[in-house]
């Protein structure tokens, strides 16, 4: 047993998505869930950056003398998981796109699967396509300004849904029954997603596979926490939430989920 906290990480706050589902499957833990808002979004930004951004967060997990990590941004965990596990000595797990669960559910028609730029350009997402998608079934489409509609909670709006209709519009989106949610902040759009396919079709994220790995990797180590009560604190770029504005939000993007 162990009640230390569990440090939960994004660069906003797509990765509350995956702290929701912890909390369904960890209710006992304590979580320090840390938005890097000032940094925001990482999608269009170089990998130095965005190494320097993770390590910043992983020593302020440190400081608060966390038992393990997720790395709840498919971007960080794509450009920098095998760093940072080299560079600290304790459980890291990182969130990829649910590709294999798209492949074990394939069916005759294809799969798409939306991230940011920086998440479909590296080397680790064609490395898991090559390895798994061996029939070459899923196609990439990168959606940069979700992140930014979802800061700003613009998540069902004629603005979104253009957006999405536009950037998806050289696609015959009847050849799909899939789509792989390769950024947390994209969960927030589900519904508008499905509303802009002409039929119906399956939304897979990475969200569950990751927390079912933490619990395995945490009952491995004896690291389970057994606390009587939910303990979660929030912090924006190492700041604490305080302000009752940023607490109501952080509410309503648990009430989405």
């Amino acid at each position: 047993m162990d009640n230390r906290p569990i440090g939960i990480f994004d660069s906003g706050i797509g990765g509350i998505s995956v702290l929701h589902q912890a909390m369904q499957i960890l209710p006992k833990e304590k979580y320090i869930y840390y938005a890097d808002t000032k940094n925001v979004p990482y999608g269009l930004k170089n990998s130095s950056q965005i190494k320097e951004y993770v390590y910043n967060a992983a020593s302020f997990f440190l400081e608060q003398d966390v038992k393990s990590i997720v790395i709840a941004c498919n971007t960080a965990t794509s450009v920098c998981i095998k760093d940072l596990r080299e560079k600290y000595d304790l459980p890291i797990i990182g969130i990829e796109p649910a590709v294999k669960l798209a492949i074990d559910n394939c069916d005759e028609k294809r799969t798409l699967l939306l991230a940011t730029p920086v998440t479909i350009k590296e080397k680790k997402l064609h490395d898991l396509l090559e390895k798994i998608d061996t029939k070459s079934m899923i196609d990439l489409k990168a959606l940069p300004r979700l992140v930014e509609f979802a800061e700003n909670e613009e998540f069902e709006s004629l603005k979104v849904e253009q957006y999405l209709k536009n950037e998806l519009s050289k696609y015959n989106l009847n050849n799909y029954s899939q789509v792989i949610l390769g950024c947390t902040h994209f969960n927030y759009f589900i519904p508008v997603i499905k509303k802009v396919f002409p039929g119906e079709v399956k939304i897979l994220d990475g969200n569950k596979g990751t927390v079912n790995r933490l619990y395995q990797i945490l009952k491995t180590n004896n690291l389970i926490g057994m606390n009587e009560d939910l303990d979660v604190k929030y912090y924006f770029s190492g700041e604490l939430v305080q302000r009752r504005s940023d607490l109501d939000k952080i509410k309503r993007l648990h009430n989405r989920l």
